[in-house]
This record gives C-alpha cells, structure tokens and sequence, in this order.
C-alpha cells in the first residue's frame, strides 16, 4: 500500500454540512491532488486515468499543462479551509468540458454538489460539456440537479478499469 493512501480514511460526519469554498491552485495543493488520485476506487469510478496514478512525474506533467493553459479554468476546492479535491473548465474542441475529482474520504458529504454549484455561478461560458462513466450515478445525479441533459454516449478504454467503458456526455445550454 502507497503510504499516502492512509489519508483516504474516511472523514467522520459532524452533523453539519461542510463550508465549501473554491479558491486559485497553489503548488502545494497539488501534493493533495496526487494523494486524492492514488485511491484505486476513486481511480475505477472516474475510468479515465493516468496508466499508472502513482507516477509523480507524469502528474506533475499534467498539472503544469492545465496551470499554464490560459483556456482552462481551474480551482481547488476546500472544505472548511482543508484542500478536498479541483475543479476545472478545459477546451474540447470548441465547447468547454466541466471535469472534477475529490478525494474519496470525502464523498457523500455534498461538497461535489457544492463545488459543481459555485463554479457554475463563476464558469458562465454555455454550452457547457461534462462526461462520466455510465455507472458513476453520483455524478451524473449532480451534473443532471445543475441542468446538465444527456446529448450523446461513447466508448473508450479506461486505464483504470483496463476494459472499453461506456461514457455520457452531458451538456448544459
């Protein structure tokens, strides 16, 4: 086991919902970022991974690219002021795509629901474009709550399941 895979213990509801703030990527956040990314579960649900999550480097890699990407929007998400996971807007062809990941310990708590929610007030560029794998109903759910309809369906090999995959691409007019 990776050691950092220790922090993806689930962190215990405190009967109240979670501050939700977005805010600029600083470089430390991605060190958070790399650890939410090592969690295999986390990895099957979003499919469409790096071939190998645990390389440094090749993350390292990626994320300078979507940092000095003047076309793409992209923030860190906080839960009362700790790093939970990024948001981002990047080019597909002419239209935007929405894309986010969030560290696993921190799923069910209504924080993605929350980020989705405040960088749409924020990203107000439309049509908006966002795909997920057909299973990931917790996504589709959220994306379908802010508007998002079903506009076409492809197939494509994911890394992190090692099979071809089923994946909705949504939109939002």
């Amino acid at each position: 086991m990776h050691p950092n895979l220790a922090e993806t213990t689930p962190v215990p509801p405190t009967g109240k919902s979670p501050v939700i703030t977005l805010r600029a990527v600083e470089p430390t956040d991605l060190d958070e970022f790399f650890s939410h990314q090592l969690d295999p579960s986390a990895n099957h649900m979003a499919a469409f991974s790096a071939k190998n999550p645990s390389d440094r480097g090749v993350f390292d890699l990626h994320w300078q690219n979507i940092l000095n990407d003047p076309t793409v929007t992209v923030r860190t998400i906080e839960a009362d002021g700790a790093v939970v996971g990024s948001i981002l807007a990047y080019r597909d062809a002419d239209i935007p795509e929405i894309s986010y990941w969030i560290d696993k310990a921190r799923w069910g708590q209504g924080i993605t629901t929350a980020a989705v929610g405040l960088f749409l007030e924020e990203f107000t560029e439309r049509p908006l474009r966002a795909r997920a794998v057909a299973d990931n109903t917790n996504s589709i759910r959220i994306l379908e709550r802010y508007g998002f309809t079903q506009v076409g369906e492809t197939q494509g090999f994911a890394n992190a399941r090692g099979a071809v995959v089923r994946e909705l691409v949504l939109e939002l007019r």
